[in-house]
Formats: C-alpha cells, sequence, structure tokens
C-alpha cells in the first residue's frame, strides 16, 4: 500500500489515513492533486490545530496572567498548559525552562542578545558552521558588530557533513563559550551529531545551542539524552501556527541571563527608578504572549505524539532511502549533500534549469517545492550553486509523490534540454 511503513515496535503507520486529518491535501492546484513538498518552509496544519484554536477564540480567549475573572483564569491554565506540553515534549527538566517566543528566529536572537552580550565574556567567541540558516548566523554576525565577540566558523565536508576535526580545531584554545549549530540543516537535510557537539562543547568549557527547528519535527528530541545547553524550535514547522517559538534552556543560564525585552509581565516591582525582573520564564515574555498559538502549538504537539514521534521518524527514513533512489537516477540532477544522517529535506539543481524557473514548471503540475537559496547563502556558495530547489517531507508524505516528483523532474530536464 502506498506509503505504509511498519515503525519499530508499532503497526502500519497508515498515510492515507493520517492525510484525512489535513483539510488542505484534498485541494486541486490547476486542476491537479496538491503534492505539497514544502513542508520545511511551513508545514500544514491538522484537524486538531484548527479546532483547538479556534475553540480558543470561540469560547475561553482572554487575556492570561492578569484577570481574576473566570475566562482569564481558564485561559491562563490553557496557555500554562501548552508549557507544561512543550516540556514534556522536550523532556525538560522543569516547565520552567521554556520560554515562548514569535518564532525560532526570535529565540535564537534572545540568547544572542541576553546570553551573548550580558553572560558571555570579552574575548570569549562564538563558534557556528557553514549550514546555518540566517537566523542563526546573523544574530551573532550582530553581536559580533555590536560587542566585538569573535566569530569563528566550521567547515562543512564536501559529503555535507560537519567536520568535526575542525569543530575541535575551532574548540582548542577554550576561546569559544558558545557553539550554536544547527541539528538538522534546512537544505542538506544533514543531522548532526549533536550528543557529540555537547561532549566536545562541554570538554573546551563551551555551551552549546541547538537549532531545532526542522530536527523537531522529524524525530524525538531529549534535550537531557543530547545534553545541550539551549534548544530551540517553531511552532508552524511542527504542524502548529506561526507566530510561536520555543526556547528550552537550563534554569541555570535562564537565571543568569538579563531580560531581553521591556514591558509588561516581565517584571515583578517597577518604580520611575528601576524595575525587578520577573522569574523565569515570565522575565524573558513581556507583553501579552501568543496565547492561541500556544493553545494550537499544544494540539500540534498532541497530535505528533498520538501519532509516535518514532513512527513519524520511520516513515521518513523510508522516504528518504526512495528518494535518494529515485532522484539520484534522474539524469542531469544534483542532489546537494549526502550526509549519512538525514531527514527528509533535498536541495537539488538540474542542468540549464534555473530554480526559479524549475520550481514554476512543477507548479503546474501540482507539485510546490521552495526555490532560492532558502536563507542559507554562506552555505550555497559553499557548494558552488547559485540556488537550488528544495522538495522537504512531512509526515503526511507518500511514496506515490516521491516517485511523481521524479517523473517530473525528468520530464523538466527534457523540456530544459
Amino acid at each position: 500500500m502506498d506509503g505504509v511503513v511498519a515503525p519499530r515496535g508499532q503497526g502500519a503507520f497508515d498515510v492515507a489515513r493520517i492525510r484525512q486529518d489535513f483539510p488542505i491535501l484534498s485541494e486541486k492546484v490547476r486542476g491537479k492533486d496538491l503534492v505539497f513538498l514544502d513542508s520545511g518552509a511551513s508545514a500544514q496544519k491538522p484537524r486538531a490545530v484548527i479546532q483547538a484554536m479556534t475553540r480558543m477564540m470561540e469560547k475561553a480567549y482572554a487575556n492570561v496572567h492578569r484577570g481574576a475573572y473566570h475566562l482569564s483564569e481558564s485561559a491562563t491554565e490553557a496557555y500554562e498548559g501548552a508549557r507544561r506540553a512543550v516540556a514534556g515534549f522536550l523532556n525538560a527538566a522543569d516547565e520552567r525552562e521554556i520560554v515562548f517566543t514569535g518564532s525560532s528566529t526570535a529565540a535564537i536572537n534572545l540568547v544572542a542578545h541576553s546570553y551573548g552580550r550580558g553572560v558571555l565574556k570579552a574575548g570569549q567567541a562564538v563558534l557556528i558552521s557553514e549550514m546555518e540558516h540566517h537566523a542563526n548566523l546573523v544574530p551573532w554576525q550582530m553581536l559580533k558588530a555590536a560587542h566585538g565577540t569573535e566569530l569563528r566558523v566550521a567547515r562543512v565536508t564536501d559529503a555535507g557533513e560537519l567536520d568535526l576535526e575542525d569543530v575541535a580545531a575551532k574548540l582548542a584554545d577554550g576561546k569559544v563559550g558558545l557553539m550554536a549549530v544547527t541539528h538538522m540543516s534546512n537544505v542538506l537535510g544533514t543531522v548532526t551529531p549533536a550528543a557529540r557537539l555537547a561532549e566536545m562543547a562541554h570538554a573546551h568549557g563551551a555551551k552549546l545551542l541547538l537549532d531545532g527547528s526542522q530536527a523537531a519535527v522529524h524525530r524525538r528530541v531529549d534535550v537531557q539524552a543530547l545534553g545541550c545547553d539551549f534548544y530551540v524550535f517553531t511552532g508552524h514547522k511542527l504542524y502548529g501556527p506561526t507566530g510561536i517559538g520555543v526556547l528550552w534552556a537550563r534554569m541555570e543560564l535562564l537565571e543568569a541571563m538579563p531580560p531581553f525585552l521591556g514591558g509588561g509581565d516581565m517584571i515583578s516591582e517597577v518604580t520611575l527608578e528601576g524595575f525587578l525582573p520577573a522569574p523565569v520564564p515570565a522575565k524573558f515574555e513581556a507583553g501579552t504572549p501568543p496565547i492561541i498559538e500556544a493553545v494550537g502549538l499544544h494540539a500540534a504537539i498532541d497530535y505528533v505524539q498520538g501519532i509516535g514521534m518514532e513512527a513519524i521518524e520511520a516513515h521518513e527514513r523510508h522516504l528518504v532511502d526512495r528518494a535518494m533512489t529515485r532522484l539520484s537516477a534522474v539524469e542531469g540532477l544534483t542532489l546537494i549533500g549526502h550526509a549519512q544522517d538525514r531527514g527528509g529535506v533535498f536541495a537539488f539543481a538540474l542542468d540549464n534549469a534555473h530554480a526559479h524557473d524549475l520550481a514554476t514548471l512543477l507548479d503546474r503540475v501540482g507539485i510546490a517545492v521552495r526555490s532560492g537559496r532558502h536563507c542559507a547563502e554562506p552555505l550555497h556558495a559553499r557548494f558552488n550553486v547559485e540556488s537550488t530547489c528544495r522538495a522537504s517531507f512531512g509526515l503526511y508524505t507518500t511514496e506515490g509523490e516521491v516517485d511523481y516528483l521524479a517523473e517530473a523532474l525528468g520530464k523538466a530536464r527534457e523540456f530544459f534540454r
């Protein structure tokens, strides 16, 4: 049966049944069935998320943490319930270690501003890699420009894997205070050896931040097992809403970090002369938070956990193996990166075809892919490509869609020849 995989220790993963939970997947594009292969940019939403957010707006909405009336208390419980759900999702030691932000980008900027400016000492460096999304590059460049913090960049191998020897060399002098790297590349699909990186960073006195924007969607994340110090991800890639992201950090780090934004809800006391910040996590959640979005994220987490992250990962591994076989057989197609441990993200270039033109042609047959540099310009420069198309999978992606993409690319090659 198309797209059915037997995950470890579980029953069959019925992708056809799962697809029924996503209303948009029954839509047509130019008279064709929608083949949505852009989940890496933003995933589609199941009815459970849509309905949870609608119920919140229709029946239970009020501002949180401030009202003594029933609706406000109920909304506060829903909001804090989402925090508990995220803590469980990441296996955080304490739900107070979960800080809600507007996105992964906002979470990394929070760390760059608060930890980078308030905790890192003069003379310390930040270490990133060539494969970072701009969200895990530009904030550190801004820190360098504002405070002179050294920025070191670890190489990526021709296979698209993090060069661990280069990482070790750049950690060796003990001056790196923070290593900030992706857990899974949004271009190459590469999954970095997070636990090993944590060991390497800690052995040289550095903390480790993992950008889990892609990884948290595709496999189970246990921050205790990974050994990292900061972890960020975003709701809209995890089948939840836009406008909400997550920063997890160890409690002692959050307590040492100064507030990032000032305003309401992040204070314990205010006078005209100064203020005392609220305890963690409120210290980092200034203003009215993303209440409805938190409810949606909670529903998304419940949804994927109901399916099982191990089952989702097994389904994706099956699709990755199939895609590697089918796409590698397309004449004139170049896949960027061939990491041994990878998720369902494939960047590729086709001979004689600009990425935007190729994406437009695929759209005409109902296939939605991303084209451009995917907020990773230095990585494209590393592989000497101007731009690429990117196909990225979700838990609703099928074998048939992978095959259809390969067939369409074969026909596109004839068109652009």
